[in-house]
């Protein structure tokens, strides 16, 4: 056990170094961010994630703003046979472009916008059971062009995922 202790202190030094690491948005402007976004492309180390992924079809994100600066997120994703809900309430974090969600125990950044075509999120997932790390690639329209996805999968590695990890998602005409 006593052997173990370092490699698992090296390791999280590791993981807060990678945190840091994440590039956010300089000056993120949140009334041009915000609106609607369509996930069109995911690479995530989350097993839940891993196991559905290949099943997964594009999903919508509602990007809104509080006034205090808090960002609320509400997700459609299409399943078989209805439409799956999620809605999240991130905290800013002082910086911004990067938010924080307390009871989810996740940190969002956007790494990277030109709020009219496309957007990269870095999203950890701090769960002492199974802490995860997830890219997004959202975009305006669901169609994504191959150079935008090009330079999504170039980021990929650099954030600690793998190509196995990736789920380029069809759309859903829903």
């Amino acid at each position: 056990m006593t052997a173990a202790l370092p490699s698992l202190a090296l390791a999280l030094l590791c993981l807060l170094q990678a945190g840091a690491q994440v590039p956010v948005q300089p000056n993120l402007d949140t009334e041009k961010f915000a609106g609607v976004w369509h996930v069109t492309a995911i690479a995530s180390n989350c097993s839940i994630f891993l196991k559905m992924k290949d099943g997964m079809k594009s999903s919508m994100a509602i990007i809104s703003f509080m006034p205090e600066g808090d960002l609320a997120l509400k997700l459609v994703w299409p399943l078989m046979d209805k439409c799956q809900k999620f809605e999240l309430l991130l905290q800013q974090s002082g910086q911004a472009g990067h938010y924080m969600g307390a009871q989810e125990q996740r940190d969002l950044c956007v790494m990277e916008t030109d709020y009219s075509h496309y957007a990269i999120l870095h999203e950890a997932h701090h769960s002492e059971a199974e802490p995860s790390t997830a890219l997004q690639l959202l975009t305006r329209e669901q169609d994504v062009s191959p150079q935008l996805l090009q330079k999504f999968m170039q980021l990929i590695p650099t954030m600690g995922l793998t190509k196995d990890m990736l789920a380029i998602l069809p759309k859903s005409g829903e």
